[in-house]
């Protein structure tokens, strides 16, 4: 039926806003027949498979199930959702306790029951801290764990086409880098605007260097403003850019934003943030970051506040010390 493989997906948190739309997305783009929702919610899991049901799609093998153990047993791909939402008046950082509580036994989950994975999504909040956690109890490979970025450079992307009345496809190669969340550090130097280079333009009357910086906060509030728009968080942007993300993991076409991916260069060390990558069906390959002084000391800035969360997670003890980690996960050196 023309899929892209047929191994087994597993979407976490699938009752969810989040995770609903992934799984429909899943069987939209046709990248496997063989999907499986989890959540623990199991009255909110069997309406959405009914859902699902309802749309007709031919050759696909859809299950659900609220037994961890059922869910994972043989899974392939796993894309979670599965922690808690971010509500009004709450930053990614106020999830950071439960939210690794989650983590830590998805990793642990993982290990049990699928270890034989070969690649896993999380885009649950802070993702940067539950990833890394996800990680290292998981056993997997770097390369095999990676966490929803993307996000903000396509809010960069559609800053900047409203902003020059330009198609958003005459925006080339926005970035930001670093964490997901009030510290990201937004890129200049990367872009281009319509062929024009977007560092040539701000501090120009077509862009002014207050209006640049006024766009820099709407982005780093682009979740915030979801929110105060619509009364919840983000669903549709980070469903379907999760998706495109394990469908290149499949073997399907590369994805070339950036992702949150774990990080020990000598400059950046023993953290998962977002960097310049390509995921495809080797996983993550991390490529250089380059960027102007000032950039670069805003992605310190961003690397150090995400250490700051990373030691919290050490000190509630839902991580080893920095030098335990190997003997936590051998693939982490």
């Amino acid at each position: 039926m023309n899929f892209l493989t047929e191994d087994k997906l597993v979407i976490v948190g699938a009752a969810g806003m989040i995770g609903s739309n992934m799984a429909q997305t899943a069987a939209m783009m046709r990248l496997t027949p063989n999907i499986c929702l989890y959540d623990t919610y199991a009255p909110g899991l069997e309406g959405v498979a009914e859902e699902l049901n309802h749309c007709g799609f031919q050759g696909l093998n859809l299950t659900y199930t609220s037994d961890i153990k059922k869910a994972f047993t043989g899974a392939k791909y796993i894309v979670s959702s599965g922690g808690a939402a971010r509500k009004a008046g709450m930053t990614r950082e106020d999830l950071l306790k439960g939210n690794a509580a989650i983590a830590e036994q998805l990793g642990k989950d993982i290990r049990s029951y699928c270890p034989d994975v070969k690649h896993v999504v999380v885009i649950f909040n802070p993702a940067d801290i539950t990833g890394l956690i996800t990680l290292l109890y998981s056993g997997l490979k770097p390369s095999q764990v990676s966490t929803l970025a993307a996000l903000d450079s396509t809010r960069l992307r559609t800053e900047l086409a409203k902003y020059f009345k330009v198609s958003p496809d005459e925006i080339e190669t926005p970035r930001t880098y670093g964490g997901h969340g009030e510290q990201m550090a937004v890129f200049a130097s990367t872009t281009k605007v319509a062929g024009q280079p977007l560092s040539q333009i701000i501090g120009t009357e077509a862009l002014p260097e207050q209006k640049w910086e006024e766009m820099k906060q709407r982005v780093i509030q682009g979740g915030k403003n979801i929110i105060d728009l619509r009364g919840r968080s983000s669903f549709q942007s980070p469903a379907y850019l999760s998706i495109e993300m394990i469908g290149a993991a499949m073997g399907g076409k590369p994805f070339n934003w950036p992702v949150g991916t774990y990080v020990d260069n000598g400059t950046y060390n023993h953290i998962m943030m977002a960097m310049e990558t390509t995921i495809d069906k080797n996983g993550v390959t991390v490529h250089p970051v380059g960027g102007t002084p000032e950039e670069k000391k805003e992605l310190d800035q961003s690397y150090h506040h995400l250490c700051k969360l990373r030691d919290e997670v050490i000190e509630m003890g839902v991580l080893p010390p920095v030098k335990d980690w190997h003997e936590l996960n051998p693939n982490i050196k």
